[in-house]
């Protein structure tokens, strides 16, 4: 697909096929996160790679409403350094954008589950304990998101831009 179809064709896929998803797939997931930009070229995402069902039913009950990775094939955690870049939480969402069209450009569905909680710190608290706990993750990573992977087990269709869009605005801000 060319990049308008793969960003046309990117919708938020909650339900999976029983169908794994290969090795040369989950390396193009990898390279993607990993060629993503970073603020200052400094590496302050990483990313966890889960494929063990077991591990992705107790990510399941995350609270953070991302039930849905029960029946997700692969998931991938996406963390944040704030003591490697002032600038994690663009770098690590920036990854996550780069994750979830390369997912789409190889016939994937993805869904993302937000756990880190800029808002609402004892909720991110919450959510993050629950996953670092259980991938031993060391304190000094925030947990910025979990997507879920595998073969759509139904497609909403192409998305299309609206016409007349109020969130476009040229030159300054016509309120």
């Amino acid at each position: 697909m060319e990049l308008h179809e793969i960003i046309q064709h990117r919708r938020e896929i909650t339900s999976f096929e029983d169908k794994d998803i290969p090795g040369e797939v989950m390396k193009a997931l990898i390279d993607a996160g990993t060629l993503a930009p970073a603020g200052n070229n400094l590496p302050s995402r990483e990313f966890i790679i889960i494929r063990n069902p077991n591990t992705l039913k107790t990510l399941a009950e995350t609270p953070a409403t991302v039930d849905w990775l029960e029946n997700a094939k692969a998931a991938i955690v996406v963390t944040g350094r704030p003591d490697i870049s002032k600038y994690w939480l663009q770098d690590s969402s920036i990854a996550c954008a780069f994750l979830w069209l390369t997912a789409v450009n190889h016939g994937l569905g993805a869904a993302f589950g937000a756990i880190y909680h800029a808002q609402d710190p004892a909720e991110s608290e919450k959510r993050e304990s629950f996953v670092r706990d259980l991938l031993h993750l060391p304190k000094d990573r925030h947990i910025t998101a979990i997507l879920g992977l595998g073969y759509p087990a139904a497609h909403p269709g192409s998305k299309t831009p609206p016409e007349n869009s109020e969130l476009v605005h040229f030159e300054t801000f016509n309120a």
